[in-house]
């Protein structure tokens, strides 16, 4: 497997969904732009998955962005780690993570979505707690509380202390399938 092959296929991976309709690289873009605020075209992705046959070689530009995608410092670091064996290869798919105490301040907010179709927009309030200011298509609801103290992209969210209303506090899961995305607002 050529390192572009290896490339798509670990895109595909972290978002666990294989590209093969235009739709899906519009899902792509709209990642690439929340996690790294740099827009891609559809056009240059559905032709790098070899969606559309153009014959045109891919820019290093392009691979820095979708290495930087996965975690890794651009296209060059990305070779590099692929020319190892297997076992010593870094996993930098899980390297997306928000460590709630060191990286937010009070008042910041956040979007989560997971599949299918849910979006919560959330406020740091300090002290791992968030409170949730809008929500679509989940069980959470806006004026609701949770601790938090991780949030890791593609993974399932844990939040602890969930109180809705003046119901007794609980734990919950937030994209058990899929894992959860974020992006600042």
């Amino acid at each position: 497997m050529t390192p572009t092959e290896q490339l798509r296929s670990e895109i595909e991976t972290a978002l666990k969904k294989r590209l093969c309709t235009p739709k899906d690289f519009d899902f792509l873009r709209e990642r690439l732009y929340a996690r790294l605020h740099v827009l891609v075209s559809r056009t240059t992705l559905m032709r790098l998955w070899r969606y559309v046959n153009e014959g045109v070689t891919p820019r290093k530009g392009t691979l820095d962005i979708l290495a930087q995608f996965l975690g890794y410092q651009d296209w060059d670091s990305y070779c590099q780690n692929s020319r190892l064996p297997k076992e010593q290869q870094s996993s930098p798919i899980l390297s997306r993570k928000l460590s709630v105490a060191k990286e937010l301040i009070p008042g910041e907010r956040l979007r989560l979505t997971w599949q299918p179709d849910r979006i919560c927009d959330i406020e740091y309030l300090g002290d791992l707690q968030f409170h949730v200011k809008a929500s679509e298509n989940t069980r959470l609801k806006a004026g609701d509380t949770f601790e938090c103290s991780l949030i890791i992209e593609g993974e399932p969210l844990y939040l602890d202390h969930l109180r809705q209303s003046a119901q007794q506090a609980i734990s919950y899961v937030c994209g058990k399938q899929s894992g959860v995305f974020f992006e600042h607002l």
